[in-house]
């Protein structure tokens, strides 16, 4: 499935535009890890001591989604999520720390502490489970087109494609980590698209700490059949996805609580309703002060030209070595190479912290490999 052709699912779906998204609320932030800092998925929160507690969404910011504004007790149930993103991965790395009085797992079933998470991550917004779905045959009130879809076709061709939804049990014991809420079950809870890990001493029943740390791939459109035919969504720094949660308290059969990040009870099935998240640049304090980084792109293959991109951290003044005898102070010149050859580019940075190279070694080439 092309991009190009998702406005047009959408709207054939009945989806809302992303405007319906913007909200005078507040917009929460995920946290970029350097590239050398990757979460290692062990259950453990050391990874994650260099997110300060200003990205932490905790107890205090949820609330019951039966429109009364009741926070939880966080005597009862005390929760902190942190969330984060890496450069060039389209992942979201979470850190769930919660503290409970009642750990309810021990059954097969969904009664079950549960960390429900709903991810759209383009902001189609609509709908994204069958029972919400436009134009269902068993929707009440009113006969049914003959566009009309039935609750089997509303599964297979709506259910959790433009916006995810996953039941995450805290913890999970003896089942799959996560009921994956449409037909993509059966591969969207696997490496390469997502993984998992807990950390708990306690049993069924008992007061303890739970701490789970995980990743999951957005999408654009997750597709019934499998990833061969998914899109997946692209983060890039400064993107705003949509995305929430709800955290369900199970202390038994008959008693459950649902605390929501979102002020709308039908979050989980109204991607609408979620709240907005913003990609964070890396933090100041975890950048190089000076550092040289560029790219390319041939425009020309005839005419052999090449455009530059500086993309360097605390650079001021610039040097480009063509690696033909050629150069350039531009940020980002424009160079047409005289004759074939594979090159050596140097960028050379200079600014307040200092100087920095990098160096590119037939990375720009117009010539297969030299004789032996």
């Amino acid at each position: 499935m092309k991009k190009r052709w998702l406005p047009l699912l959408l709207v054939m779906l009945g989806c809302t535009s992303a405007h319906a998204l913007e909200r005078p609320d507040q917009v929460y932030r995920i946290f970029q890890f350097p590239a050398d800092a990757i979460p290692r998925i062990d259950g453990k929160a050391d990874d994650w001591a260099m997110v300060g507690d200003d990205y932490v969404i905790g107890t205090n910011q949820l609330a019951a989604d039966d429109g009364s504004g009741r926070r939880p007790d966080p005597r009862s149930i005390d929760v902190r999520v942190r969330v984060g993103w890496v450069k060039g991965l389209n992942r979201l790395y979470f850190l769930y720390e919660a503290t409970d009085d009642y750990w309810d797992f021990a059954a097969p079933d969904l009664q079950n502490d549960i960390f429900e998470l709903v991810v759209d991550g383009d902001r189609s917004g609509g709908p994204l489970i069958a029972r919400f779905h436009p134009e269902l045959v068993s929707r009440p009130g009113g006969a049914p087109s003959a566009s009309a879809l039935s609750d089997a076709d509303a599964w297979w061709r709506f259910q959790n494609i433009h916006a995810q939804n996953y039941h995450i049990f805290t913890p999970a014991k003896d089942k799959d980590w996560a009921m994956a809420w449409g037909p993509q079950a059966s591969w969207i809870k696997r490496l390469p698209w997502s993984n998992i890990a807990y950390s708990y001493d306690f049993k069924p029943g008992q007061p303890g700490k739970l701490m789970m740390e995980f990743w999951i791939t957005p999408f654009d459109y997750a597709a019934p059949e499998g990833p061969a035919r998914s899109v997946e969504t692209e983060l890039t720094e400064g993107k705003i996805i949509a995305m929430a949660w709800a955290v369900i308290d199970q202390d038994g059969p008959a008693r459950r609580a649902f605390w929501n990040l979102s002020p709308s009870h039908t979050m989980y099935g109204q991607a609408s309703e979620l709240r907005a998240f913003r990609l964070m640049p890396i933090e100041t304090a975890l950048r190089k002060k000076i550092d040289a980084q560029w790219s390319f792109q041939i425009v020309d293959r005839e005419r052999r030209l090449v455009a530059f991109r500086d993309e360097s951290v605390g650079a001021t003044a610039w040097r480009w070595d063509f690696g033909d005898g050629q150069t350039s102070t531009d940020q980002h010149p424009i160079h047409p190479y005289s004759s074939p050859g594979k090159f050596v580019v140097v960028l050379t940075v200079s600014g307040p912290a200092g100087t920095s190279r990098l160096s590119k070694v037939w990375d720009v080439s117009f010539a297969a490999d030299p004789p032996k």
